[in-house]
């Protein structure tokens, strides 16, 4: 029997979902350095304004930035470099058939550590128009005044 694994979830992308309509998520493994997955670990990730792409058969994660290790010597990483991101090849050449449609991006969500090992969970996502953003707000507002009424209610 399979022990439920632990997840620890270490930076998120929250601009992502206002941004985007996430229609579904993958979790892909990510090819590191010894001073990155020590960045990770400490929480020292950043993955606004990044996203990912295939090229050449291969899924890379783009513009994530990880901050150099504080305890790393000159061999340190390069804080923006571009990593590949491990998937199967089945699901890669799904997401490329995706892809290749107008209007459909992969956006990371977030990075998150999974039995000790750096994952990141992958979103296919369509963008939002501006009326689409106003209508997420007003939605929002809308169900937390309806908490908020509630809570009153029986307090």
């Amino acid at each position: 029997m399979k022990e439920k694994s632990d997840v620890k979830v270490v930076a998120s992308n929250r601009k992502a979902r206002h941004d985007y309509i996430i229609e579904e998520t993958f979790e892909a493994g990510i090819v590191l350095t010894g001073t990155e997955i020590k960045s990770i670990r400490a929480g020292r990730v950043n993955l606004q304004d990044s996203f990912a792409m295939i090229r050449g058969g291969e899924v890379w994660l783009i513009g994530a930035h990880v901050s150099p290790y504080s305890h790393g010597n000159r061999e340190n990483h390069e804080p923006r470099r571009e990593r590949k991101l491990l998937m199967h090849r089945r699901e890669i050449l799904r997401l490329h058939g995706k892809i290749q449609e107008k209007g459909w991006t992969l956006i990371p969500l977030q990075i998150h550590l999974r039995n000790g090992r750096a994952k990141v969970q992958l979103g296919l996502a369509r963008g939002k128009k501006l009326y689409d953003k106003r209508d997420s707000i007003a939605k929002h507002d809308h169900d937390r005044e309806m908490r908020r009424a509630l809570k009153e209610m029986y307090h």
